[in-house]
């Protein structure tokens, strides 16, 4: 995968038209796209509804495309990236899991088999996902191992129990955010970490103006979500081993009160 690019300006009307001289066959799926966004737009003024409907949308034509993989075989490995890197981190059978944003398990599934049955928990905004999620399961026959899968409307966890989870995992989440959801997530998400536990979260970034792309694709400055952490009471701290693994994303881990493990 090439080096991310930090800097540049998605939304920017040059560098549309610079992308669109130099990628032809990508501009009738743009228009498309822009085209679903307006429909959305009316339709859904809130994001959560919004993006719903996006993945409602995307889910009807292919589960795995519509969590970010072009082929059944990118599914595999960007779970398996995902899994790998928690795994050297320190993550034991033992501990509690949610999976913020789960999917249909593109790494879910390897995070249920490592964990002890019931230990993980996956949330998604979208119902259809998670009817591929179930089906998931069934592929992989881990229905002895008793995962949750829920439906949720909002980032405020108020229906989980408080200091429970080990592990909190949320991968292409907030790339996909406005601002307030993640801060909304950000002012919850301490009271269900378990003492010494972590909360990983990867977005994408920008150096430059903080931008979005037809509200499907959000680019953040590291700072601006590193100072809304603190502001709960969070410490956030970049993941630089992270950015050694091929994936268009950077990661984040917030802890709460207590200090991190260090990797295994």
């Amino acid at each position: 995968m090439p080096a991310k690019n930090v800097t540049v300006n998605r939304a920017a009307l040059g560098h549309r038209l610079a992308y669109a001289l130099r990628h032809p066959e990508r501009v009738p799926r743009h228009v498309v796209r822009t085209a679903r966004d307006a429909w959305l737009r009316y339709r859904s003024p809130d994001h959560v509804a919004y993006y719903r409907a996006v993945m409602r949308s995307d889910t009807r034509a292919d589960p795995n495309a519509a969590v970010g993989s072009s082929t059944r075989e990118r599914w595999l490995a960007l779970g398996e990236m995902q899994f790998d890197y928690l795994l050297g981190h320190g993550l034991l059978p033992e501990h509690r899991m949610l999976e913020i944003g789960c999917g249909n398990l593109r790494a879910g599934w390897r995070f249920i088999r490592h964990l002890e049955p019931g230990h993980y928990y996956g949330v998604d905004i979208s119902p259809d996902i998670l009817v591929a999620a179930q089906e998931t399961v069934v592929n992989m026959e881990l229905q002895r191992k008793l995962p949750t899968l829920t439906p949720v409307g909002d980032l405020t966890l108020r229906f989980l129990p408080e200091a429970h989870f080990d592990v909190v995992h949320a991968h292409s989440v907030f790339s996909h955010s406005p601002l307030p959801v993640i801060e909304e997530c950000f002012a919850h998400v301490g009271r269900i970490l378990a003492p010494g536990g972590w909360f990983d979260f990867t977005f994408d970034r920008t150096e430059g103006e903080e931008h979005h792309v037809l509200r499907e694709d959000f680019y953040y400055r590291t700072e601006t979500l590193v100072a809304l952490a603190e502001k709960y009471g969070l410490t956030a701290r970049f993941m630089d081993d992270w950015e050694k693994l091929p994936h268009g994303q950077s990661k984040i881990r917030v802890t709460h009160g207590v200090r991190e493990p260090h990797p295994a």
